[in-house]
């Protein structure tokens, strides 16, 4: 059972996934670069995250790898750079991740072919014992409307816990 959602809260995928923790009323967090740095400016004070020393987004990945059960990446099948250096730091820390095929993830399967992804999606996570999970992936600019896929798909996740 999910009981805390964590990311860096960059655009996209990441403040997707706080917002719909916050929306569901369950405990957020996660690491930010210092200055919360984010593409868009300064990051929320919205968000409940802690800084870390370096202004690079590789030591927050990092970070919320770490401190993750497990984490799910929201990525095309070709993916960003983001999302291969968090897969990488999931491995390298011999971390669980999910990875979910954004492609595959349109709001039309929602009533249709959806509910086996978010099947697996919730199996992976029972299955796994994911209490703290770390939502990572493209960000807003790379992947247009990856914020309202990744912030429904949580959702559902989150009303089937």
């Amino acid at each position: 059972m999910i009981k805390k959602i964590i990311s860096g809260a960059q655009t996209g995928a990441d403040r997707a996934g706080l917002d719909a923790a916050i929306d569901a009323r369950i405990d957020h967090g996660g690491w930010c670069p210092a200055g919360r740095k984010a593409v868009d400016g300064v990051i929320s004070d919205r968000y409940q995250l802690q800084e870390t020393e370096s202004s690079d987004y590789v030591q927050r990945t990092e970070c919320n790898v770490k401190e993750a059960d497990g984490t799910i990446i929201f990525s095309k099948r070709d993916l960003t750079r983001g999302a291969s250096l968090t897969r990488a730091l999931c491995i390298k820390h011999s971390k669980l991740y999910l990875l979910l095929d954004t492609d595959l993830l349109t709001k039309e399967y929602f009533g249709h072919v959806e509910p086996i992804t978010l099947d697996l999606a919730n199996n992976w996570l029972d299955t796994n014992n994911i209490e703290v999970l770390n939502v990572a992936g493209s960000r807003e600019s790379k992947s247009p409307g990856i914020y309202a896929l990744v912030y429904d798909f949580v959702g559902l996740l989150l009303l089937l816990e």
